[in-house]
Protein backbone atom coordinates (compact mmCIF):
# COMPACT_ATOMS: atom_id res chain seq x y z
CA UNK A 1 0.00 0.00 0.00
CA UNK A 2 1.46 3.33 -0.89
CA UNK A 3 1.39 6.70 1.35
CA UNK A 4 -1.27 8.26 0.34
CA UNK A 5 -3.62 5.31 0.36
CA UNK A 6 -2.88 4.63 4.03
CA UNK A 7 -3.46 8.26 4.75
CA UNK A 8 -6.81 8.25 2.71
CA UNK A 9 -8.10 5.43 4.92
CA UNK A 10 -7.35 7.77 7.55
CA UNK A 11 -9.59 10.59 5.81
CA UNK A 12 -13.01 11.94 7.09
CA UNK A 13 -13.36 15.14 4.41
CA UNK A 14 -17.29 16.02 3.99
CA UNK A 15 -18.38 12.60 6.04
CA UNK A 16 -20.70 14.14 8.75
CA UNK A 17 -20.57 13.34 12.10
CA UNK A 18 -22.29 13.10 15.71
CA UNK A 19 -20.00 13.38 18.81
CA UNK A 20 -22.08 13.32 21.76
CA UNK A 21 -20.71 14.54 24.82
CA UNK A 22 -18.66 16.64 22.54
CA UNK A 23 -17.81 19.85 24.30
CA UNK A 24 -15.33 18.45 26.84
CA UNK A 25 -13.21 15.84 27.51
CA UNK A 26 -12.69 12.85 25.60
CA UNK A 27 -15.56 13.53 22.89
CA UNK A 28 -14.34 17.37 22.62
CA UNK A 29 -10.89 16.02 21.42
CA UNK A 30 -13.20 13.57 19.24
CA UNK A 31 -14.91 16.84 18.01
CA UNK A 32 -11.86 18.18 17.13
CA UNK A 33 -9.53 15.53 15.82
CA UNK A 34 -12.08 14.47 13.67
CA UNK A 35 -13.29 18.18 11.97
CA UNK A 36 -9.36 18.41 11.83
CA UNK A 37 -9.66 14.84 9.05
CA UNK A 38 -12.16 17.35 7.12
CA UNK A 39 -15.51 15.89 9.07
CA UNK A 40 -18.81 18.50 9.22
CA UNK A 41 -18.99 17.57 13.38
CA UNK A 42 -21.88 18.11 14.98
CA UNK A 43 -20.94 18.78 18.47
CA UNK A 44 -24.08 17.51 20.89
CA UNK A 45 -24.07 18.13 24.56
CA UNK A 46 -26.22 19.41 27.35
CA UNK A 47 -25.10 22.73 28.10
CA UNK A 48 -25.73 25.21 25.09
CA UNK A 49 -22.83 27.45 25.38
CA UNK A 50 -20.14 24.97 25.95
CA UNK A 51 -21.06 23.29 22.53
CA UNK A 52 -20.88 26.76 21.40
CA UNK A 53 -17.64 27.32 22.92
CA UNK A 54 -16.25 23.88 21.32
CA UNK A 55 -17.72 24.51 17.86
CA UNK A 56 -15.52 27.98 18.54
CA UNK A 57 -12.34 26.70 18.18
CA UNK A 58 -13.12 23.76 15.82
CA UNK A 59 -13.89 26.65 13.18
CA UNK A 60 -11.20 29.12 14.39
CA UNK A 61 -8.48 25.85 13.32
CA UNK A 62 -10.32 25.60 9.89
CA UNK A 63 -12.90 22.74 10.45
CA UNK A 64 -16.59 22.53 10.17
CA UNK A 65 -18.84 22.37 12.96
CA UNK A 66 -22.57 22.37 14.33
CA UNK A 67 -23.43 23.30 17.79
CA UNK A 68 -26.71 21.70 19.18
CA UNK A 69 -27.53 21.48 22.73
CA UNK A 70 -28.75 18.04 23.71
CA UNK A 71 -29.85 16.30 26.50
CA UNK A 72 -29.17 12.72 26.01
CA UNK A 73 -32.46 11.63 28.45
CA UNK A 74 -34.93 13.21 26.36
CA UNK A 75 -35.82 10.89 23.40
CA UNK A 76 -37.07 13.86 21.50
CA UNK A 77 -34.03 16.08 21.67
CA UNK A 78 -32.07 13.24 19.92
CA UNK A 79 -34.73 13.36 16.67
CA UNK A 80 -34.27 17.20 16.87
CA UNK A 81 -30.57 16.33 17.01
CA UNK A 82 -30.74 14.35 14.10
CA UNK A 83 -33.06 16.58 12.14
CA UNK A 84 -30.80 19.49 12.78
CA UNK A 85 -27.77 17.68 11.72
CA UNK A 86 -29.90 16.59 8.49
CA UNK A 87 -30.64 19.63 7.55
CA UNK A 88 -27.47 20.97 7.70
CA UNK A 89 -25.70 18.89 6.23
CA UNK A 90 -27.79 16.21 4.05
CA UNK A 91 -27.40 12.70 6.01
CA UNK A 92 -25.42 11.42 8.95
CA UNK A 93 -22.57 9.00 8.33
CA UNK A 94 -20.79 8.60 11.60
CA UNK A 95 -22.35 8.20 15.06
CA UNK A 96 -20.08 8.60 18.40
CA UNK A 97 -21.86 8.21 21.28
CA UNK A 98 -19.75 9.32 23.93
CA UNK A 99 -22.02 10.91 26.33
CA UNK A 100 -21.78 9.55 29.69
CA UNK A 101 -23.10 9.83 33.54
CA UNK A 102 -20.76 8.97 36.00
CA UNK A 103 -22.93 8.74 38.84
CA UNK A 104 -21.65 6.44 41.31
CA UNK A 105 -23.62 4.76 44.09
CA UNK A 106 -22.39 1.64 46.32
CA UNK A 107 -24.61 -1.13 46.00
CA UNK A 108 -27.17 -1.33 48.85
CA UNK A 109 -27.63 2.29 48.09
CA UNK A 110 -28.83 2.42 45.04
CA UNK A 111 -32.08 4.46 44.64
CA UNK A 112 -34.84 3.92 41.56
CA UNK A 113 -33.97 7.17 40.25
CA UNK A 114 -30.25 7.03 40.01
CA UNK A 115 -30.50 3.66 38.61
CA UNK A 116 -33.03 5.10 35.80
CA UNK A 117 -30.74 8.48 35.62
CA UNK A 118 -27.29 6.95 34.72
CA UNK A 119 -28.70 4.16 32.48
CA UNK A 120 -31.09 6.73 30.23
CA UNK A 121 -27.97 8.47 29.76
CA UNK A 122 -25.64 5.74 29.20
CA UNK A 123 -27.21 2.82 27.63
CA UNK A 124 -30.70 4.56 26.16
CA UNK A 125 -28.85 7.22 24.59
CA UNK A 126 -27.12 5.65 22.40
CA UNK A 127 -29.74 3.10 21.07
CA UNK A 128 -31.89 5.47 20.56
CA UNK A 129 -29.50 8.10 18.83
CA UNK A 130 -28.82 4.95 16.37
CA UNK A 131 -32.71 4.18 15.88
CA UNK A 132 -33.17 8.04 14.94
CA UNK A 133 -30.20 7.93 12.32
CA UNK A 134 -31.01 4.96 11.41
CA UNK A 135 -32.44 5.74 7.65
CA UNK A 136 -29.52 8.19 7.12
CA UNK A 137 -26.99 5.66 8.27
CA UNK A 138 -28.03 3.25 5.77
CA UNK A 139 -27.77 5.45 2.82
CA UNK A 140 -24.60 6.79 3.43
CA UNK A 141 -21.76 5.32 1.70
CA UNK A 142 -19.49 5.23 4.43
CA UNK A 143 -21.72 4.39 7.72
CA UNK A 144 -19.98 3.66 11.04
CA UNK A 145 -21.04 3.76 14.46
CA UNK A 146 -18.52 4.10 17.33
CA UNK A 147 -19.88 3.48 21.00
CA UNK A 148 -17.66 4.91 23.99
CA UNK A 149 -17.60 2.64 26.23
CA UNK A 150 -15.10 1.74 29.29
CA UNK A 151 -12.44 -0.45 30.25
CA UNK A 152 -14.81 -0.69 33.84
CA UNK A 153 -16.59 -3.03 31.76
CA UNK A 154 -13.82 -5.37 32.17
CA UNK A 155 -13.23 -5.09 35.94
CA UNK A 156 -14.84 -5.58 39.06
CA UNK A 157 -15.85 -1.87 39.28
CA UNK A 158 -16.20 -1.41 42.84
CA UNK A 159 -18.62 1.92 43.59
CA UNK A 160 -19.31 2.54 40.35
CA UNK A 161 -21.64 -0.32 39.39
CA UNK A 162 -24.34 1.26 37.69
CA UNK A 163 -21.85 3.07 35.11
CA UNK A 164 -19.96 -0.26 34.66
CA UNK A 165 -22.66 -2.46 33.80
CA UNK A 166 -24.40 -0.05 31.35
CA UNK A 167 -21.17 0.41 29.63
CA UNK A 168 -21.17 -3.49 29.40
CA UNK A 169 -24.90 -3.47 28.55
CA UNK A 170 -23.38 -1.37 25.39
CA UNK A 171 -21.10 -3.44 24.58
CA UNK A 172 -24.08 -6.53 23.86
CA UNK A 173 -25.53 -4.03 21.95
CA UNK A 174 -22.40 -3.02 19.80
CA UNK A 175 -21.94 -6.24 18.85
CA UNK A 176 -26.38 -6.79 18.56
CA UNK A 177 -26.10 -3.82 16.35
CA UNK A 178 -23.41 -5.12 14.38
CA UNK A 179 -24.83 -8.28 13.45
CA UNK A 180 -28.66 -6.66 12.51
CA UNK A 181 -27.24 -3.69 10.52
CA UNK A 182 -24.03 -5.49 8.85
CA UNK A 183 -26.71 -6.29 5.48
CA UNK A 184 -26.87 -2.24 5.36
CA UNK A 185 -22.90 -2.30 5.46
CA UNK A 186 -22.86 -0.49 8.93
CA UNK A 187 -19.96 -1.04 10.38
CA UNK A 188 -20.73 -0.99 14.16
CA UNK A 189 -17.74 -1.17 17.00
CA UNK A 190 -17.05 0.03 20.53
CA UNK A 191 -13.72 1.75 21.98
CA UNK A 192 -12.73 0.95 25.93
CA UNK A 193 -10.92 3.68 27.45
CA UNK A 194 -9.30 3.40 30.53
CA UNK A 195 -8.28 6.42 33.19
CA UNK A 196 -8.43 9.55 30.96
CA UNK A 197 -8.06 13.01 32.25
CA UNK A 198 -11.00 14.26 32.10
CA UNK A 199 -13.50 16.19 34.02
CA UNK A 200 -15.10 12.98 35.05
CA UNK A 201 -12.11 11.65 36.90
CA UNK A 202 -11.00 14.14 38.31
CA UNK A 203 -14.23 14.71 40.25
CA UNK A 204 -13.38 10.88 41.59
CA UNK A 205 -10.84 12.75 43.57
CA UNK A 206 -6.98 12.12 43.90
CA UNK A 207 -7.06 8.89 46.03
CA UNK A 208 -9.63 7.17 43.57
CA UNK A 209 -7.49 8.59 40.40
CA UNK A 210 -4.09 7.33 42.65
CA UNK A 211 -5.80 3.72 42.72
CA UNK A 212 -7.18 3.78 38.96
CA UNK A 213 -3.84 4.56 37.74
CA UNK A 214 -1.61 2.02 40.40
CA UNK A 215 -3.38 -0.52 38.52
CA UNK A 216 -2.03 0.20 35.07
CA UNK A 217 1.17 -0.79 33.21
CA UNK A 218 1.23 2.32 32.14
CA UNK A 219 1.55 4.61 35.57
CA UNK A 220 -0.29 7.52 34.50
CA UNK A 221 -3.41 8.90 32.96
CA UNK A 222 -4.05 9.23 29.21
CA UNK A 223 -4.44 12.58 27.61
CA UNK A 224 -8.34 13.11 26.04
CA UNK A 225 -6.23 13.37 22.49
CA UNK A 226 -4.96 9.82 23.03
CA UNK A 227 -8.12 8.64 22.45
CA UNK A 228 -9.02 10.37 18.98
CA UNK A 229 -6.12 8.06 16.63
CA UNK A 230 -8.28 4.70 17.93
CA UNK A 231 -11.80 6.18 17.83
CA UNK A 232 -10.81 7.41 13.64
CA UNK A 233 -9.72 3.65 13.34
CA UNK A 234 -13.07 2.75 14.33
CA UNK A 235 -15.07 5.52 12.36
CA UNK A 236 -12.63 5.49 9.35
CA UNK A 237 -12.20 3.22 6.44
CA UNK A 238 -8.89 2.34 8.20
CA UNK A 239 -10.89 -0.29 9.91
CA UNK A 240 -13.45 -1.57 7.21
CA UNK A 241 -13.26 -5.32 8.07
CA UNK A 242 -14.37 -4.56 11.83
CA UNK A 243 -17.32 -4.70 13.08
CA UNK A 244 -19.11 -6.03 16.44
CA UNK A 245 -15.21 -5.64 18.66
CA UNK A 246 -14.05 -3.42 21.26
CA UNK A 247 -11.07 -1.62 21.16
CA UNK A 248 -9.56 -1.24 24.65
CA UNK A 249 -7.22 1.72 25.71
CA UNK A 250 -6.57 1.66 28.91
CA UNK A 251 -2.69 1.65 29.61
CA UNK A 252 -2.59 -1.78 29.94
CA UNK A 253 -5.24 -1.85 33.16
CA UNK A 254 -7.08 -4.82 32.19
CA UNK A 255 -4.26 -7.10 30.77
CA UNK A 256 -3.78 -10.12 33.15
Amino acid sequence: MKRQELLDRFDLTDRVVIVTGGSRGIGRAIAEGFAAVGANVVVASRKAEACDEAVSAITAAGGTALSVPTHMAELGQLETLVARTVDAYNGVDIIVNNAANALALPIGSITPEAWQKSFDVNLRAPVFLVQAALPHLRASAHPAVVNISSAGAFTKAGFVAMYAAAKTALLSLTRSMAMEFAGDGIRVNALAPGTVDTDMVRNTGPDMQAAMVAGQLIPRMARPDEMVPPTLFLASEASSFMTGHVLIVDGGLTVH
